[in-house]
């Protein structure tokens, strides 16, 4: 009698099973892990959009569609279409403005730009003590309005510790802020105090990203430091240089407070740039509309100059590599 004998059903390998489990296991801890730090980086970032929806997509949405009409705060808004870009192109005011905030931003911008470069390379190359930063960031730490009546006060021309100065000199007293010629460079140079430490600062931090071994190499080729300077420093500083210049524009252009505290658009609109001929005309002479059209104006005047820069001095490349 034969007795057929059968063989045991296969099984999967303890060690092969229990690998699988732990392989599946992984991949949904490793997913849950992600849902949760995605959680995280929402709930982080919720304060931030909603800072950027409420405070400045908004407002920019609705002064885009109150330029298109006339509203003075008292009666609805009438929409009105092209009539306050038609206005705003025959206003001499406004060109004029624009004028007056064009010369501001040309010196503000040559004048710091030019201290700060040499600031932050003093920085570099002389001293690096901690305190020595601190000193020159100082002005920055003043708010606009505050620094605007000191200088004010410095500068006022029967009063001011700056004239009594000159005039102790045996110089005739000069009308910083009242005189047409000289109140636009003085605000610009009174803004630059404030600024140029910030902008040291900014510079210095693209510095510390250029290898010492460069010019340590150019000194042994025997390089002067001036010609380091524009054969190494320059070139591999022109990213941050282009983003730092491209925020100073944009900064120079929304001057407002300075002027607002100091002369107040005077003497003869000789200060009124286009940022407070724009607040006069919506708070002063309820013209809503009117100002979302030169707001509307200078956004598109800013986009246009940052593209321009943007691309001129290929801010986003660089020559470190």
């Amino acid at each position: 009698m034969t007795i057929a004998s059968s063989s045991p059903p296969s099984r999967l390998p303890t060690g092969g099973a229990a690998e699988a489990r732990s392989r599946t296991g992984t991949r949904q801890g490793v997913s849950g892990e992600d849902r949760g730090d995605g959680r995280l980086a929402a709930l982080f970032i919720a304060p931030a959009l909603l800072g950027f929806l409420v405070f400045l997509l908004w407002p920019t949405l609705r002064g885009i569609y109150l330029s298109f009409t006339r509203f003075n705060l008292l009666t609805p808004a009438e929409w009105v279409g092209l009539d306050n870009y038609v206005r705003m192109v025959n206003d001499p005011i406004f060109w004029d403005s624009l004028w007056v905030t064009v010369e501001y931003v040309v010196i503000n911008i040559g004048v710091q730009t030019v201290a700060a470069l040499a600031i932050a390379v003093m920085l570099q190359r002389l001293t690096q003590s901690a305190m020595l930063r601190g000193i020159v960031l100082t002005p920055y730490l003043m708010s606009n309005v505050v620094a605007g009546l000191v200088w004010l006060w410095i500068l006022d021309t029967q009063l001011g510790i700056g004239n009594e100065i000159i005039s102790g000199l045996g110089v005739d007293r000069i009308p910083f802020l009242a005189d047409e010629t000289w109140a636009i460079p003085t605000i610009a140079l009174i803004n630059v105090w404030r600024h140029v430490g910030y902008t040291a600062l900014l510079l210095f931090a693209g510095l510390q990203a250029i290898p010492n071994d460069m010019y340590e190499a150019a000194r042994v080729d025997g390089a002067s430091e001036w010609r380091m300077f524009w054969r190494i420093t320059m070139p591999l500083l022109r990213p941050v240089l282009a983003v730092v210049l491209i925020m100073t524009v944009i900064g120079s252009f929304q001057v407002f407070d300075t002027v607002a505290v100091t002369t107040a658009g005077g003497p003869a609109n000789a200060t009124n740039v286009l940022q407070y001929y724009i607040y006069g005309s919506a708070f002063g002479r309820f013209q809503f509309g009117y100002a979302s059209a030169m707001s509307v104006a200078l956004l598109v005047v800013l986009s246009a100059i940052t593209i321009l820069q943007y691309r001129l001095t290929r801010a986003g490349r660089t020559d470190l590599g």
